[in-house]
């Protein structure tokens, strides 16, 4: 069989038990605190039906979507190699499901398909991988984790803000040293379109307007222009877009210009709401943020949108999310609004190993190691640890019985506290002799009192 070379496919990545540690911090971090809000645990398939995901993101998003292919025997009957079937029909014919590109939209077809178990309004957390055909590059991967908590089946803004405060408690709890939490409506965003022009091209618009922290306002000018709008209508609507000053002038200014769209100005009161009482609740360390541009380039946004950005790192948003109306209308339940939120675990990984936030307590090391001089020896062991087991000590039996040296070395380099030795002496004595590791002090001591000294460690 011929060599291969050992490798993952681009944009993905094997974890370590050292990483995958301090991953498991940051998402039992963020489940205590959905379960401390209300919110209950759910999960659905890698795999979607690829009609239950295209036509939900975007243009863009629609084209990172990764379709699964169907049966062998299915594509051993086309009569052309794959890359030659282009068409729309050709596409869903061979690739009739898909790997999940984001939660939410599962999870909508999660709550039509399950609507008469389901007592509204509807509260649930998800902590799975997504998956995107998107080029790799830093804190962006093919394969990654979601975080979302949303609650379904009801209007309330009071969601809004109890989401703000998970965003807070979170990422404090996790030690970040500040970051912001930028609040946006979509409704406003409308209403932008109806008072300039832009009217029913207000998606493409969403979509330039999405780049602009990346690409800065010239590029996004020379998209929308691209785009078929007029100098005169792109320049008016990312001017507003883009309005700068404190948050008093940039409503104020909003209530002025958009008096003439309805929608506009129901956009302006909900982020008004929800403003008032975040900050009324109480903040931790975030900074609570009005920013009109931001667009969040997924359709199916109605309301409020949020994007989380840390301070003090060069990264993009590590968490996101918004309201929106009519979601499960498109699996045929009409008129059940939902909102919710998603914490990027990869990106906030990056930033808390960038800053060093990670506790030393996160990682622990195994606290005991039995040296193995032989059969013997080993049982002999072995009856210890199972005690010290049931009383919550992490330990374990050196598999070989090879020369001591490297038995304490692998203790060492592994980080391992302590390590008891038992051979032919000290079984006949019915002792242990335990040695710590880092100060190199030895014990002779029963097993009782190995295990009483341990215990009581």
């Amino acid at each position: 069989m011929a060599k291969i070379t050992a490798s993952t496919p681009k944009g993905t990545r094997d974890f370590s038990p050292d990483v995958l540690a301090k991953r498991n911090y940051i998402f039992d971090t963020i489940k205590s605190v959905y379960e401390k809000f209300g919110y209950r645990q759910l999960e659905t398939p890698a795999m979607e039906n690829l009609e239950t995901l295209t036509g939900k993101y975007g243009e863009e998003g629609d084209r990172l979507i990764f379709k699964v292919l169907n049966s062998g025997d299915y594509i051993g009957s086309l009569k052309q190699p794959i890359t030659e079937y282009t068409s729309n029909k050709l596409t869903f014919e061979i690739s009739e499901k898909a790997l999940r590109y984001d939660l939410t939209v599962p999870f909508a077809r999660y709550v039509v398909q399950h609507r008469n178990e389901i007592k509204f309004p509807f509260k649930r957390y998800q902590i799975q991988p997504v998956w995107r055909a998107d080029r790799p590059q830093k804190g962006r991967y093919r394969e990654f984790y979601q975080c979302d908590a949303d609650v379904i089946g009801t209007d309330s803004l009071w969601n809004e803000v109890e989401l703000i405060l998970i965003f807070d408690e979170v990422l404090t709890r996790l030690g970040l040293p500040g970051f912001s939490i930028k609040i946006n409506n979509r409704k406003i965003l409308a209403g932008l379109a109806e008072v300039t022009g832009v009217g029913d091209n207000l998606p493409s618009f969403l979509v330039a307007l999405d780049k602009l922290d990346k690409i800065g306002r010239d590029k996004v000018l020379e998209e929308l222009l691209q785009r078929g709008f007029s100098e005169t209508i792109a320049q008016d609507a990312l001017n507003l877009a883009t309005l700068q000053g404190n948050s008093e002038f940039v409503l104020q200014t909003l209530q002025n210009r958009l008096q003439s769209s309805e929608i506009g100005l129901k956009g302006l009161n909900e982020l008004a709401f929800v403003l008032k009482h975040a900050m009324e609740a109480g903040l931790q360390k975030a900074n609570l943020e009005f920013d009109l541009s931001l667009a969040r380039g997924i359709d199916y946004y109605t309301g409020a949108i949020f994007e989380v950005k840390a301070h003090g790192v060069q990264m993009g948003s590590i968490c996101g999310g918004g309201r929106y109306d009519n979601l499960t209308g498109i699996f045929g339940l009409d008129g059940v609004s939902g909102v919710g939120i998603s914490f990027g675990a990869d990106r906030i990984y990056d930033v808390m190993e960038e800053l060093k936030l990670f506790p030393d307590s996160v990682n622990p090391a195994v606290t005991l190691m039995f040296v193995n001089f032989g059969e013997n020896e080993a049982a002999y062991c072995l009856k210890t640890a199972q005690i010290l087991r049931k009383e919550g000590v992490s330990c374990e039996l050196y598999p070989d019985a090879s020369k001591l040296q490297k038995q304490m070395e692998h203790a060492d380099k592994t980080g391992i506290e302590w390590v008891c030795l038992a051979g032919s002496n000290e079984i006949e004595q019915n002792r242990l002799t335990l040695k710590n590791m880092k100060t190199r002090e030895q014990f002779s001591l029963s097993q009782q009192e190995l295990i009483s000294k341990l215990t009581s460690h």
